[in-house]
């Protein structure tokens, strides 16, 4: 520990601070603002109740204004401290606000209503966590379904996406034949194409096979992908050529060689494209709401969409469950993060 606290505090300076100290230190920490302020933003803001989400200025932590039971009325009135002309302070409850003036009554004797300028009072808060924005989703919401159809789509497309884009990348990095950089180009210049140009043909294709309101329509036109054949082929260009022709004179298939040559020396490349993948399917929103229109088929990013209604949008369950949501994919990059510095450094994206 002590070793690493010398690396992060030492200076160039020696004893003194440098101006590239400073700098360093106010890179680094706007830096980690930059990257983590709006995961912190989102987790922080799953916990608040809507009446906290649409306070003005938003506060940092999850704060709830107590409530109390008032004789003569049904619901649990707002408690808030109300500064006197005097300076005392004396809790009253909300009944009702007509623009800056609200009407209240002291709970201990309800019986008088009291106008107060909301300019003199405060709520009376606490920090409180809504569980309830994470608990009510699981109750009311087909949540497992949708998770279900998530997990299903994620997993086949990306064993389909790396199975694949492997004998793609294969095919251009150990075969010679004709055309083979002109396929490759080709294949990369499928980047340049965005998907919002081929929605339309790719709906009439996955409509005239009948994958329409299926699951499979959302996988199958996903499965090759050019970053995924472009990166797979620049890292087996580094598995040398003398291993295949070695396996070819023990007489194996090209079957054999790609199964347990090839694809075991790719495992680091293949691991990073795991992660993107899995980023892709988990993710994408806008294809399956075009294939998808039966609740029963619908994946965890459309299934939220419900909460989004045209005259009200309930933030909180959409806040808990977008966290919910983050917890897969932070967990296939902590099991596979390790890969990715090998992978993408043997695939040539430097």
């Amino acid at each position: 520990m002590s070793r690493v606290a010398e690396f992060l505090f030492r200076r160039r300076g020696g004893t003194g601070w440098h101006w590239t100290d400073v700098f360093t230190w106010f890179w680094l920490i706007g830096g980690l603002i930059v990257m983590f302020g709006p995961a912190l933003w989102l987790v922080n803001s799953s916990f608040k109740t809507p009446a906290a989400l649409a306070e003005f200025p938003p506060t940092v932590l999850p704060y709830v204004t107590a409530e109390a039971i008032v004789e003569g009325y049904e619901e649990p009135l707002q408690l808030f401290e109300v500064r006197n002309d005097d300076g005392s302070v004396r809790v009253l409850a909300e009944v009702r606000r007509l623009g800056t003036v609200a009407q209240m009554v002291d709970p201990a004797s309800p019986g008088e209503i009291i106008r107060v300028n909301i300019r003199n009072r405060t709520p009376k808060r606490s920090i409180a966590f809504a569980l309830d924005n994470y608990v009510q989703p699981f109750l009311a919401f087909d949540f497992f379904l949708y998770l279900r159809n998530s997990v299903f789509v994620t997993v086949v497309a990306t064993l389909i996406t790396l199975l694949t884009n492997s004998m793609a990348a294969f095919a251009l990095s150990k075969y010679n034949f004709r055309g083979r950089s002109a396929v490759m180009m080709l294949i990369v210049a499928t980047l340049m194409v965005p998907l919002s140009v081929i929605l339309v043909p790719l709906y009439s294709v996955i409509s005239a096979m009948g994958l329409f309101n299926s699951l499979w329509g959302v996988i199958l036109p996903t499965v090759a992908t050019p970053t995924g054949v472009f990166m797979l082929r620049q890292y087996m260009l580094t598995i040398p050529d003398e291993l295949i022709d070695a396996a070819r004179m023990d007489k194996a298939s090209e079957w054999q060689i790609y199964w347990r040559i090839i694809l075991p020396l790719t495992a680091p490349a293949l691991a990073v494209l795991a992660i993107f993948s899995v980023v892709w399917r988990w993710n994408d929103f806008l294809w399956p709401l075009i294939v998808l229109s039966r609740k029963e088929v619908y994946t965890l990013q459309v299934g939220l969409n419900t909460y989004a209604g045209q005259l009200n949008v309930q933030w909180h369950y959409i806040l808990a469950m977008t966290v919910v949501t983050m917890i897969p994919v932070v967990l296939v990059f902590i099991f596979l993060q390790r890969f990715i510095t090998t992978g993408i450094a043997g695939s040539g994206l430097k």
